[in-house]
């Protein structure tokens, strides 16, 4: 069976570790932490834990799993794609289009797997969303709109959006299948006068559809929830239930309402993870395109990179 090798097992890291390991493809550990080396040993006594990353390309041969700060992605990705390796990067990809260009670039011309982290492509709601829309259940899509809101983690050197809505702007690539034509961004910055706590972005594409997305780390509560509106009916995603509901209603062309009531048309408890990794080590072994490969995680970078662009030009506006 193909294995890997894990870089880095901090607070996401020691879940692709942990999941790696019940699926039997871990290979060994590279952590610079010394208090989790340790730690790693004794939870994974058959596993080689290492420091070095440099010594890890060099003796192992194994596809490479990044899980490290995204400051560092593209640094270790572009050398271990050098070294002929397979990588898989959890999201941001990288901090900018050109070194996400730069990594697809390189894994194409050497015929190698690239794979990004948007975790939410394997959930199996989005899944089952993306079968409802191509089936026409809600017949032509309009509009897109999620949330990612809680009291978080705040980060004091990438702002919420891309701490928060990485995932979510894959998943709108994946269902509407087109690049935006046009972008908007808001931003409020009430804890750090230089990063943004609460962000609003909508997308406006050629197909005419348009997609919104609101990500705040200051929120009184949890809400993540997608709504996709169509011409004949809704669909609403509840990431915390699992919930898909199919709502058969709308507005018709005479401005009545229309309502016929809903149901539930998925209902599950699957990690996504699990079905992420699974995905990975099959790409490996079918050399094979993963779903969410190198030129989705660049499209989201420079949905991601205009966005900060816009949001520096409305700070600089009010400096």
């Amino acid at each position: 069976m193909t294995k890997v090798i894990v870089i880095g097992a901090g607070q996401w890291g020691k879940n692709l570790v942990r999941t790696f390991y019940e699926l039997h493809a871990l290979s060994a550990i590279v952590e610079t932490d010394p208090r989790l080396r340790a730690a790693l040993s004794d939870q994974y006594p058959d596993i080689p834990v290492l420091s070095n990353y440099e010594q890890a390309l060099e003796t192992i041969n194994t596809a490479i799993v990044i899980a490290t700060p995204a400051s560092t992605h593209f640094a270790l990705a572009k050398q271990a794609l050098e070294k002929g390796k397979d990588v898989f990067i959890e999201k941001p990809m990288t901090l900018s289009v050109r070194d996400a260009e730069e990594l697809v670039e390189i894994a194409n011309n050497n015929n190698l797997i690239l794979m990004v982290g948007h975790l939410l492509l394997y959930q199996p709601a989005i899944q089952k969303i993306k079968a409802c829309l191509k089936a026409g259940m809600i017949g032509n899509l309009q509009a897109v709109h999620q949330e990612r809101l809680k009291l978080g983690r705040v980060r004091s050197v990438e702002n919420v959006l891309w701490s928060f809505g990485v995932h979510d702007l894959a998943v709108f690539m994946y269902l509407i299948e087109e690049s935006p034509a046009r972008i908007s961004v808001n931003g409020q910055r009430m804890i750090q006068p230089a990063i943004e706590d609460d962000v609003y972005v909508h997308l406006s594409f050629a197909s005419g559809v348009h997609a919104h997305l609101h990500t705040s780390w200051a929120w009184p509560e949890i809400r993540r929830r997608l709504v996709a509106i169509g011409s004949e009916g809704m669909l609403v995603y509840d990431e915390e239930q699992q919930i898909v509901t199919l709502h058969k209603k709308g507005i018709q062309g005479d401005l009545s309402n229309r309502d016929e009531g809903s149901e539930i048309v998925y209902h599950g408890e699957v990690q996504p993870l699990t079905l992420e990794c699974r995905h990975f080590l099959a790409c490996l072994e079918e050399r094979a395109q993963p779903l969410s490969d190198g030129k989705n995680g660049l499209e989201v970078i420079k949905i991601l990179e205009q966005c900060s662009n816009l949001l520096q030009k409305e700070l600089r506006a009010h400096e």
